[in-house]
Protein backbone atom coordinates (compact mmCIF):
# COMPACT_ATOMS: atom_id res chain seq x y z
CA UNK A 1 0.00 0.00 0.00
CA UNK A 2 1.11 3.54 -0.79
CA UNK A 3 0.41 6.75 1.11
CA UNK A 4 -0.94 9.91 -0.59
CA UNK A 5 -0.70 13.20 1.31
CA UNK A 6 -2.69 16.21 0.06
CA UNK A 7 -2.60 19.80 1.20
CA UNK A 8 -6.11 21.26 0.90
CA UNK A 9 -6.25 25.00 0.16
CA UNK A 10 -4.79 25.76 -3.26
CA UNK A 11 -4.03 22.09 -3.93
CA UNK A 12 -7.35 20.28 -3.78
CA UNK A 13 -9.13 23.63 -4.12
CA UNK A 14 -8.53 26.45 -6.59
CA UNK A 15 -8.56 29.13 -3.86
CA UNK A 16 -8.04 29.74 -0.15
CA UNK A 17 -11.13 28.47 1.65
CA UNK A 18 -10.39 29.45 5.24
CA UNK A 19 -11.00 33.20 4.64
CA UNK A 20 -14.35 32.34 3.07
CA UNK A 21 -15.23 30.19 6.07
CA UNK A 22 -14.32 33.03 8.41
CA UNK A 23 -16.60 35.41 6.51
CA UNK A 24 -19.43 32.89 6.73
CA UNK A 25 -18.96 31.86 10.35
CA UNK A 26 -17.83 34.97 12.24
CA UNK A 27 -20.72 36.98 13.66
CA UNK A 28 -21.50 40.11 11.66
CA UNK A 29 -20.53 42.69 14.28
CA UNK A 30 -17.18 40.98 14.86
CA UNK A 31 -16.60 40.74 11.13
CA UNK A 32 -17.07 44.48 10.68
CA UNK A 33 -15.01 45.39 13.73
CA UNK A 34 -12.30 42.91 12.86
CA UNK A 35 -11.96 44.22 9.32
CA UNK A 36 -10.73 47.46 10.89
CA UNK A 37 -8.83 46.30 13.97
CA UNK A 38 -7.02 43.45 12.23
CA UNK A 39 -6.29 45.28 8.99
CA UNK A 40 -2.59 45.83 9.85
CA UNK A 41 -2.09 42.07 10.24
CA UNK A 42 -3.88 41.34 6.97
CA UNK A 43 -1.92 43.97 5.05
CA UNK A 44 1.29 42.72 6.63
CA UNK A 45 0.49 39.20 5.50
CA UNK A 46 -0.17 40.36 1.94
CA UNK A 47 3.14 42.26 2.03
CA UNK A 48 4.85 39.09 3.32
CA UNK A 49 6.09 40.71 6.51
CA UNK A 50 3.59 38.92 8.77
CA UNK A 51 3.38 35.13 8.77
CA UNK A 52 0.25 33.23 7.85
CA UNK A 53 0.54 31.43 11.18
CA UNK A 54 0.27 34.70 13.12
CA UNK A 55 -2.56 36.06 10.97
CA UNK A 56 -4.64 32.90 11.43
CA UNK A 57 -3.96 32.93 15.18
CA UNK A 58 -5.09 36.54 15.58
CA UNK A 59 -8.18 36.21 13.38
CA UNK A 60 -9.39 33.02 15.06
CA UNK A 61 -8.86 34.50 18.51
CA UNK A 62 -10.87 37.60 17.63
CA UNK A 63 -13.57 35.87 15.60
CA UNK A 64 -14.29 32.75 17.63
CA UNK A 65 -13.73 33.70 21.28
CA UNK A 66 -16.63 32.48 23.44
CA UNK A 67 -18.69 31.29 20.46
CA UNK A 68 -20.81 28.20 21.30
CA UNK A 69 -19.45 25.00 19.81
CA UNK A 70 -22.75 24.02 18.23
CA UNK A 71 -22.91 27.33 16.35
CA UNK A 72 -19.51 26.93 14.66
CA UNK A 73 -19.99 23.22 14.04
CA UNK A 74 -23.24 24.01 12.19
CA UNK A 75 -21.40 26.62 10.10
CA UNK A 76 -18.71 24.06 9.32
CA UNK A 77 -21.21 21.47 8.15
CA UNK A 78 -22.99 24.01 5.97
CA UNK A 79 -19.74 25.36 4.51
CA UNK A 80 -18.52 21.85 3.64
CA UNK A 81 -21.83 21.05 1.99
CA UNK A 82 -22.61 24.30 0.16
CA UNK A 83 -19.35 26.17 -0.43
CA UNK A 84 -16.51 23.67 -0.84
CA UNK A 85 -17.85 21.78 -3.89
CA UNK A 86 -17.50 24.90 -6.09
CA UNK A 87 -13.81 25.26 -5.13
CA UNK A 88 -12.57 21.77 -5.98
CA UNK A 89 -10.00 21.26 -8.72
CA UNK A 90 -11.10 18.51 -11.14
CA UNK A 91 -7.51 17.29 -11.50
CA UNK A 92 -7.20 17.00 -7.72
CA UNK A 93 -10.39 14.99 -7.37
CA UNK A 94 -9.32 12.75 -10.25
CA UNK A 95 -5.97 12.16 -8.57
CA UNK A 96 -7.63 11.35 -5.25
CA UNK A 97 -9.92 8.88 -7.04
CA UNK A 98 -6.87 7.31 -8.74
CA UNK A 99 -5.17 6.77 -5.39
CA UNK A 100 -8.33 5.30 -3.87
CA UNK A 101 -8.74 2.87 -6.79
CA UNK A 102 -5.20 1.67 -6.13
CA UNK A 103 -6.06 1.05 -2.49
CA UNK A 104 -3.72 3.78 -1.21
CA UNK A 105 -4.20 5.53 2.12
CA UNK A 106 -5.34 9.07 1.21
CA UNK A 107 -4.89 11.86 3.76
CA UNK A 108 -5.63 15.58 3.75
CA UNK A 109 -2.91 17.41 5.72
CA UNK A 110 -4.02 21.01 6.13
CA UNK A 111 -3.59 24.16 8.15
CA UNK A 112 -7.32 24.70 7.73
CA UNK A 113 -9.83 23.95 10.46
CA UNK A 114 -11.49 20.65 11.25
CA UNK A 115 -14.82 22.48 11.55
CA UNK A 116 -15.32 22.25 7.78
CA UNK A 117 -12.56 19.85 6.71
CA UNK A 118 -13.80 16.99 8.87
CA UNK A 119 -17.29 16.75 7.32
CA UNK A 120 -15.81 17.12 3.83
CA UNK A 121 -13.26 14.36 4.39
CA UNK A 122 -15.87 12.10 5.94
CA UNK A 123 -18.08 12.55 2.88
CA UNK A 124 -15.22 11.59 0.56
CA UNK A 125 -13.77 8.77 2.65
CA UNK A 126 -10.45 10.55 3.24
CA UNK A 127 -8.42 10.68 6.45
CA UNK A 128 -7.59 14.07 7.96
CA UNK A 129 -4.78 15.80 9.82
CA UNK A 130 -5.44 19.50 10.38
CA UNK A 131 -5.61 22.43 12.78
CA UNK A 132 -8.15 22.32 15.61
CA UNK A 133 -9.54 25.05 17.86
CA UNK A 134 -9.71 24.72 21.63
CA UNK A 135 -13.03 24.38 23.45
CA UNK A 136 -13.90 24.92 27.10
CA UNK A 137 -17.33 24.47 28.61
CA UNK A 138 -18.99 24.06 25.22
CA UNK A 139 -17.52 27.27 23.82
CA UNK A 140 -14.50 28.00 21.68
CA UNK A 141 -11.68 29.97 23.26
CA UNK A 142 -10.41 31.25 19.91
CA UNK A 143 -7.05 29.59 20.58
CA UNK A 144 -5.63 26.70 18.62
CA UNK A 145 -5.51 23.32 20.32
CA UNK A 146 -1.83 22.59 19.97
CA UNK A 147 0.15 23.90 17.02
CA UNK A 148 -1.25 24.89 13.65
CA UNK A 149 -0.86 22.12 11.09
CA UNK A 150 1.69 23.89 8.88
CA UNK A 151 5.38 23.49 8.03
CA UNK A 152 7.16 20.97 10.28
CA UNK A 153 3.96 20.25 12.19
CA UNK A 154 2.50 18.71 9.03
CA UNK A 155 5.43 16.31 8.80
CA UNK A 156 5.35 15.55 12.53
CA UNK A 157 1.64 14.68 12.52
CA UNK A 158 2.04 12.46 9.45
CA UNK A 159 4.91 10.53 11.04
CA UNK A 160 2.96 10.19 14.27
CA UNK A 161 -0.15 8.78 12.58
CA UNK A 162 1.42 6.90 9.66
CA UNK A 163 4.78 5.13 10.17
CA UNK A 164 6.31 5.75 6.75
CA UNK A 165 8.23 2.48 6.72
CA UNK A 166 4.91 0.64 6.42
CA UNK A 167 4.27 2.12 2.96
CA UNK A 168 5.91 1.10 -0.28
CA UNK A 169 5.78 4.61 -1.67
CA UNK A 170 4.74 8.04 -0.43
CA UNK A 171 3.15 10.71 -2.66
CA UNK A 172 2.72 14.33 -1.53
CA UNK A 173 0.91 17.29 -3.09
CA UNK A 174 1.23 20.94 -2.05
CA UNK A 175 1.20 24.48 -3.35
CA UNK A 176 2.98 26.82 -0.89
CA UNK A 177 6.22 26.94 1.12
CA UNK A 178 4.16 25.88 4.15
CA UNK A 179 4.13 22.44 2.47
CA UNK A 180 7.92 22.10 2.24
CA UNK A 181 8.26 19.61 5.05
CA UNK A 182 5.26 17.62 3.84
CA UNK A 183 6.70 17.31 0.34
CA UNK A 184 10.07 16.29 1.77
CA UNK A 185 8.48 13.14 3.22
CA UNK A 186 7.59 11.77 -0.21
CA UNK A 187 9.24 9.64 -2.83
CA UNK A 188 7.13 11.51 -5.37
CA UNK A 189 6.34 15.18 -4.68
CA UNK A 190 4.08 17.52 -6.64
CA UNK A 191 4.25 21.30 -6.18
CA UNK A 192 1.35 23.13 -7.82
CA UNK A 193 0.66 19.92 -9.70
CA UNK A 194 4.15 19.73 -11.20
CA UNK A 195 6.43 16.83 -10.28
CA UNK A 196 9.53 18.19 -8.55
CA UNK A 197 12.90 16.59 -7.95
CA UNK A 198 13.88 15.71 -4.35
CA UNK A 199 16.69 18.29 -4.33
CA UNK A 200 14.58 21.21 -5.58
CA UNK A 201 14.26 23.94 -2.96
CA UNK A 202 10.90 25.65 -2.64
CA UNK A 203 10.69 29.39 -1.96
CA UNK A 204 10.47 30.45 1.68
Amino acid sequence: MDLALFDFDGTITDRETMPAFMRAAVRTHRLWLGSTLLLPFILGYKARVVSGTLVRKVICRFGFWRIPAHELEAHGQQFARDALPATLRPEAMERIAWHKRRGDAVVVVSGGLDLYLSPWCQEHGIELLCSTLEQRGGRFTGRYLGRQCVRDEKARLVRERFPLSQFSRVFAYGDTPEDRELLALAHESYYRWQLISPDRMLPE
